[in-house]
């Protein structure tokens, strides 16, 4: 029979063989199915290629939820000299954010929660939430469909390769930022370059919104609290002509909310300007400028009381427990169902440089230290059970 620390280790690389993008993990879901029935656990589908399930305790008593993502990235996974014998059979399509190990420990803990059940009192509901890696993300589906309904309490870890193994961070308030999407198309008057005063030269108004955004966005915004960056600037012309529009996309994250509201401000207060400064007399309507924002997932902000809670626990439990850690431009829709209950997430080392694990996530070389599995497992566990036992403790 195999040890629990190898069921666990070879879930998860059953999983990292076969990763699937968001909103297409059906086989994932269907094994994710198949495990939970064969521990004797109850579940169904959500938000179509999501799982959810829930064990009852000895009594009645308040539920907590663990939560799981299960998609994974559009990337083709580099042979090293760990990943042999699991590495993704799906070329193009890869587990490079951890989250087969993040499957693999809460299917863990759903073991262990069955196993012990008689040991508590309430409830602890699985959720396996797809489409995480893609905004707006699957967590928003799984609220709408009633997959926090009765919680109390939720709880989630993320495996981070630039992290030392076996480390624990964990931030009460803010712990992760937002994201957001923009794009700015800029209008003005094309024409040949030898007749300057015959055009409005697009790129030229752009160049200049570029150059000013950031000192001015700092002036409002600590940079210390924000990250904003430029993706792509497309224009149709050629060497010798200025376009009619060119259009120029990036993203900004903050740990506020109500930062992305300043940053919009700046940025159109700065594009009326240039508007005005670039005006030709004579040439009507332009230049002109439409700024679209799109945004994403929400600060993620961890329970004060729920996570000193927590805090305290895995203190006594394990060696490197951080709990005086910055917060993470990094962005993670589990923000969504803070928002709705109180909780906390984690995040759990995986770097082990003896070992050559050093690849950070997203890399086509990511892979994770496996001994940190059951340490995941036993981190979620035993706040779940904790809480159980005490819930005035963990809540407001």
């Amino acid at each position: 029979m195999l040890s629990f620390e190898n069921w666990v280790r070879d879930i998860r690389r059953e999983f990292h063989r076969n990763p699937e993008l968001s909103f297409h993990e059906y086989g994932t879901q269907a094994r994710i199915i198949s495990i939970l029935e064969g521990l004797g656990i109850e579940c169904r589908k959500i938000a179509d290629t999501g799982v959810i399930a829930e064990v009852r305790g000895g009594g009645p008593g308040p539920c907590i939820a663990i939560r799981s993502d299960t998609d994974a990235l559009s990337a083709h996974e580099s042979l090293t000299k760990f990943n042999e014998d699991y590495i993704s059979q799906k070329p193009g399509v890869m587990h490079a954010c951890g989250h087969d190990g993040h499957m693999a420990i809460v299917l863990g803990v759903a073991r262990l929660i069955k196993e012990r059940r008689r040991e508590f009192c309430g409830s602890v509901r699985f959720i396996f939430q797809p489409a995480e890696e893609i905004p707006p993300g699957g967590a928003v589906r799984v609220i709408e469909e009633g997959g926090l309904e009765g919680v109390d309490a939720i709880i989630g870890l993320h495996i981070f390769g630039d992290v030392d193994v076996g480390t624990i961070n964990i931030l009460a308030g803010p712990f992760m930022a937002n994201s957001n999407r923009f794009t700015v198309n800029i209008t003005g008057k094309g024409g040949h370059h030898s007749t300057p005063d015959m055009c409005i030269d697009p790129i030229l108004v752009m160049s200049e919104f570029i150059s000013s955004l950031n000192p001015l966005v700092s002036q409002k915004v600590s940079p210390s609290d924000h990250v904003l960056g430029f993706g792509t600037i497309n224009a149709a012309g050629q060497f010798n002509r200025s376009p009619d529009e060119v259009e120029l996309v990036g993203s900004f994250r903050t740990f506020d909310d109500g930062d992305i509201d300043v940053i919009e401000g700046t940025m159109s207060s700065i594009l009326d300007s240039l508007m005005d400064s670039y005006s030709v007399e004579g040439i009507e309507g332009v230049p002109s400028y439409d700024l679209n924002i799109e945004r994403g997932y929400p600060v993620l902000f961890n329970d004060p009381v729920f996570t000193g809670s927590a805090s305290r626990l895995l203190k006594n439990k394990f060696e490197k427990v951080n709990t005086h850690v910055e917060p993470i431009f990094g962005a993670e829709d589990f923000a969504y169902y803070l928002q709705e209950v109180p909780g906390v997430y984690m995040v759990i080392g995986t770097r082990n440089v003896e070992k050559g694990i050093v690849e950070g996530n997203h890399s086509s070389s990511f892979d994770i230290d496996e001994d940190i599995l059951v340490m995941g497992v036993d981190m979620l566990y035993s706040i779940a059970v904790d809480f159980l036992k005490g819930p005035g403790a963990y809540l407001e």
